[in-house]
């Protein structure tokens, strides 16, 4: 439930809408696709969502105290969910 919270708050930062606090936060994909972007402004929406994504995704893996192969698997997970696939 923690993590639906952080990402959620991550996305409604950059111009995402947060349902509720216990909803799952869309992905970048889905967003992208509720935009109806294609080409360029479709590549630079996904790479900027998976940038700040990362940016949480870290900032929560630091929160939880996670190091090396956990932090690893953590923040991949956490950024993929994110980005959705």
């Amino acid at each position: 439930m923690r993590m639906v919270i952080l990402v959620g708050l991550m996305l409604a930062f950059t111009g995402g809408v947060v349902g509720g606090a216990f909803a799952q936060a869309p992905s970048c994909k889905a967003q992208a696709s509720e935009k109806k972007l294609a080409g360029a402004a479709l590549n630079s929406f996904m790479k900027k969502c998976e940038t700040d994504a990362q940016k949480a995704c870290d900032t929560s893996a630091a929160d939880r105290k996670l190091a090396g192969a956990a932090k690893a698997s953590f923040t991949k997970k956490c950024v993929t969910d994110a980005v959705g696939s």
